[in-house]
């Protein structure tokens, strides 16, 4: 059993319980939209993509984005997850991930997409 992200209390009045492809991808995201310096006992867990959601788009960012996220991914979950592919998009102010990945415990491959809105 594993803990729902985000936290919260499911329908009988206990904690919320997820099974483990939803875990991974909750994972996923917690990596993705954490930023650097965010938590106190892991201060360089995280991508920090959302600092780049008002940056100039342009190939070059995209590639940059990309790359950060598959790092950071590799970082923190490679032992969980074999990323085989990243895909960014920036809208204004909403960033959408597609991402690509492999669960290694089971070898199944998964497609998530995540989208964040910058706080303004």
């Amino acid at each position: 059993m594993n803990l729902d992200y985000p936290f919260h209390v499911d329908g009988r009045g206990r904690t919320a319980a997820t099974d483990d492809d939803d875990h991974v991808r909750d994972l996923i995201e917690q990596v993705l939209f954490t930023s650097p310096g965010e938590r106190v006992n892991r201060p360089t867990f995280g991508s920090g993509v959302m600092q780049l959601v008002f940056a100039p788009n342009g190939d070059a960012l995209a590639a940059a984005t990309q790359f950060t996220i598959q790092g950071a991914l590799q970082q923190w979950l490679g032992d969980v997850v074999m990323v085989e592919g990243v895909d960014v998009q920036s809208d204004d102010a909403v960033l959408r991930v597609t991402v690509q990945y492999v669960v290694r415990r089971s070898q199944q491959r998964h497609l998530a997409r995540f989208e964040r809105e910058a706080a303004r």
